[in-house]
């Protein structure tokens, strides 16, 4: 089977990628290993574990791709307000959607419910999919790459885009280098039942071990509910993963200083190891790698799968452009302007996260001193505050069209 574009992996970011250069008037395989098919939705069911803070320049990309109706249909939780402080000191500060004259910071969406939302416009679409395939071997044959499946079929394209994940087979396949490291940290995911509500506000504490946020979810039977993401040492996280759902709550509970009230229930745990990673390249001739094939950073801030929408948004509107000139889409002149527009940006954030890591996690006294200090100051600085919000949206720097307000 030959196509002139094979996406491989139709997770959020490859989903996303084939129905905008669908809007771009392109024509591409999607291929992934799962069945491809979304799942009827529960509204009582449990929550997912696994969230996503979809940032407005995300929402406004789902919007247009004609997603953002089926994630509203199953379950999301819009948010006003981000407080964060320092367990070990006094600093904190709040940021608000109303300062920018906006009316949500985002959406807590659990994964799933994107993923359904995106395979349902799919279907309703006529791009092509095939379901259950998964790479086995990937290799040069003239200008195009011979795609080896696990069942035999061999697939042909000049062009090969990498959607498939932090772990991406086609990076790896492709020799693709990258620069990455270990936090030495895992963060347990899960969702949790509080005494009170969650005020549409994300939450996130500062502790000696690393970073507890709580996000919030929508009720269920009246329930308050909220998503976790609680990072800590690899000795921590095993010792919290032992135990029971009783003590574990009371153990959570007590770390996020009760803020919320007691923590009554809290659902099936994740353990999930941290690492960094970047490549080096995003694209090569006939390659390119998007979402967390090419960079994974720290769920501190939630702006993983917000990079990759951006990532797939840009790729689009590039190769639409390159059609349009008449342009070899496999030739990297072409694919090397997506790199140029969204690699400064991704290790911008990256930096970011990763100097806010380690600024909460030094032990030094003096590092303490300042960021509660800085922490305080912050907080009176309204202007700051709101290049902060605007960030957060995503409405700020080299924006694709379809993330652009109309």
């Amino acid at each position: 089977m030959r196509a002139d574009l094979i996406i491989v992996g139709a997770g959020m970011v490859g989903s996303a990628l084939a129905l905008a250069l669908r809007q771009q008037g392109l024509e591409c395989l999607l291929v992934d290993g799962g069945s491809l098919q979304a799942e009827p939705f529960d509204a009582a069911s449990a929550y997912e574990p696994r969230v996503s803070a979809l940032s407005m320049a995300s929402q406004r990309i789902l919007e247009r791709l004609g997603a953002w109706p089926g994630v509203l249909a199953r379950r999301s939780c819009p948010y006003r307000d981000m407080y964060v402080w320092d367990g070990s000191g006094t600093g904190n500060i709040h940021f608000s959607a109303a300062s920018v004259h906006a009316d949500t910071l985002g959406h807590i969406v659990e994964n799933r419910v994107v993923q359904d939302a995106l395979l349902e416009r799919l279907h309703d679409s006529d791009v092509a999919l095939l379901a259950t395939a998964r790479l086995e071997r990937l290799r040069h044959s003239g200008d195009e790459w011979l795609l080896t499946l696990a069942d035999g079929r061999e697939l042909r394209t000049p062009l090969v885009v990498a959607a498939d994940g932090a772990n991406s087979a086609v990076r790896r396949l492709a020799g693709c280098e990258t620069r990455e490291w270990d936090y030495l940290h895992h963060a347990i995911v899960t969702s949790v039942r509080c005494a009170a509500a969650h005020q549409a506000t994300a939450w996130q504490r500062f502790t000696d071990d690393g970073p507890l946020a709580f996000l919030p979810l929508g009720e269920r039977n009246g329930e308050h509910w909220c998503s976790i993401v609680w990072s800590t040492t690899p000795e921590q996280a095993s010792e919290l993963m032992a135990l029971s759902d009783e003590a574990f709550c009371s153990a959570l509970g007590q770390a996020f200083e009760h803020r919320l009230g007691e923590v009554l229930q809290a659902d099936r745990r994740l353990c999930i190891p941290l690492r960094q990673r970047h490549a080096k390249r995003y694209v090569e001739p006939g390659l390119a790698l998007i979402g967390d094939a090419a960079h994974t950073i720290h769920p501190l801030a939630g702006q993983g799968v917000n990079l990759g929408f951006l990532d797939a948004a840009v790729l689009a509107e590039v190769l639409g452009q390159a059609a349009g000139r008449g342009e070899r889409l496999a030739d990297e002149r072409v694919l090397s302007r997506y790199e140029r527009r969204r690699m400064p940006h991704n290790l911008a954030m990256m930096a970011a996260m990763e100097g806010f890591q380690r600024l909460f996690q030094s032990d030094s006294l003096t590092l303490r001193l300042l960021r509660n200090t800085g922490l305080g100051l912050v907080d009176g600085l309204d202007e700051a505050k709101a290049l902060f919000v605007r960030q957060a949206l995503g409405l700020s720097g080299d924006l694709p069209e379809l993330a652009k307000a109309r």
